[in-house]
């Protein structure tokens, strides 16, 4: 097909799903000309391009990225007859200003489905995915993992992409040690998925071309673990496909795209944070999970909570650090170093706004609702010391630090530091995770 013939595409995305969906059903497609990708919810992932090297034959320049707010030019520019969402996390609402934006400069808004963006494995694969950003599920991935090994099987987790550096270089990535971290280049986002997985002697994978990255996975391992992202759907096509639903967050498991379509997709829902919801909310929740997937199995399950330094706690001023996805598009209000902090008897959470640095005052301009809360945003070395200034000129007693990785890594804190963990917990005396894993492990190993 001639170029001139072939239908002009855009992807909107956010160097994630964007890419999959183009390596899966527009890369070597004759029929389509992707012409751009856009770029949103991470800071400066515009201004990119797409690398030759990935994209294929038919695009032996690569292919530009450029912010989202520049749709319509796109469009216009280059006469796009098809738009394409491609990210997640985010509202019914949000996606349909984005489709009316599309239509109503002349162009037809699509998206893509689970038959044309999963990838077959050879090996059982498990998928852990959820209805918003912080439900949970790094956590629970964790365990899973945890309980695979413990049963003598080799288990090899990918993780959803986080590609925000040099896209060429990061097409395949694989984390067995820290210093592949610091190999990589990792933003504070990216080490608060990777670093647990490998602490705690796994294997993760990530990248771009996760059709590649699942033929190096496949290599050593007995089970692939899907570990998702944001509320992505999952990248590779599961033999058991876990969601996660949020009782502080009641009615967004029909509300948020994809989340809902994980719900209804899944074969066991998992109703998190029951040690610490209202049992009204876990109630509806699980009620709302029922009504849209009467086949799944739904478990409640514990998340709990621990400090290395209690004594830190009890009747000081503490700022909360928390995972900045999760409080900024993730629209959640609190996290565990706030609920560690109640627990533990704080006297008061300091509110940083006063104090912000930099880019850090960029992100709560952005999401004015995070309120009192510290989102630990480290998306690139400017933006690590922002924060550090911040943390740094908060004038508190004690900076509690409620993200999946311990920022001291990164930057030098000038106040004691208390670090609060949360782990996976089957109820107990109850059927939960554990029964469904071994079955799983016995019909598929």
């Amino acid at each position: 097909m001639e170029r001139d013939q072939r239908i002009k595409t855009l992807i909107l995305g956010a160097a994630g799903r964007d890419f999959h969906n183009f390596n899966c059903f527009f890369r070597g497609n004759a029929r389509y000309e992707v012409v751009a990708f856009t770029a949103t919810q991470i800071p400066r992932i515009e201004g990119r391009t797409f690398p030759a090297s990935i994209a294929g034959s038919l695009y032996p320049e690569g292919i530009p990225i450029v912010v989202e707010s520049q749709m319509e030019e796109v469009i216009a520019k280059h006469d796009v007859r098809l738009t394409v969402h491609s990210y997640s996390d985010v509202t019914y609402e949000h996606v349909m200003h984005l489709s009316a934006r599309a239509t109503a400069a002349g162009s037809d808004f699509m998206l893509l489905g689970t038959k044309s963006t999963m990838i077959p494995s050879k090996k059982p694969v498990l998928a852990v995915t959820a209805v918003r950003t912080g439900c949970g599920k790094s956590q629970t991935s964790r365990w899973i993992c945890q309980f695979i090994r413990d049963a003598g099987k080799k288990i090899v987790a990918i993780r959803h992409p986080m590609p925000y550096g040099n896209l060429a270089k990061q097409a395949v990535q694989r984390f067995a040690t820290m210093a592949d971290m610091d190999h990589h280049q990792c933003t504070i986002e990216e080490r608060e998925e990777y670093e647990k997985h490998v602490e705690e002697g796994g294997i993760i994978y990530a990248g771009v071309d996760y059709q590649a990255i699942l033929k190096e996975a496949e290599k050593e391992a007995d089970i692939i673990l899907w570990d998702g992202g944001n509320n992505d759907m999952p990248f590779v096509k599961p033999d058991l496909w876990i969601a996660l639903a949020d009782p502080f967050r009641v009615g967004h498991e029909s509300s948020s795209y994809p989340g809902e379509a994980n719900i209804r997709g899944s074969d066991v829902i998992l109703i998190g944070k029951a040690n610490v919801a209202a049992k009204e909310d876990m109630k509806q929740v699980t009620d709302n999970c029922r009504a849209l997937n009467s086949r799944a199995l739904i478990f409640p399950f514990n998340s709990i909570l621990t400090v290395d330094k209690p004594e830190l706690i009890k009747g000081k001023r503490v700022l909360c650090v928390e995972d900045g996805p999760t409080l900024t598009h993730g629209q959640m209000k609190f996290g565990a170093a706030m609920q560690a902090a109640k627990e533990g008897g704080a006297k008061e959470l300091v509110d940083p706004r006063p104090f912000l640095v930099g880019s850090i005052k960029d992100t709560f301009a952005k999401y004015p609702n995070v309120g009192t809360l510290l989102p630990a945003m480290g998306y690139w070395d400017e933006q690590v010391k922002d924060l550090e200034a911040t943390i740094n000129a908060t004038e508190c007693d004690t900076v509690m630090i409620g993200t999946p990785f311990d920022l001291q890594r990164l930057m030098k804190i000038n106040k004691p530091v208390t670090i609060v963990k949360y782990t996976y917990q089957d109820m107990p005396g109850q059927k939960g995770l554990s029964d469904v894993l071994k079955e799983f492990m016995a019909k598929h190993l």
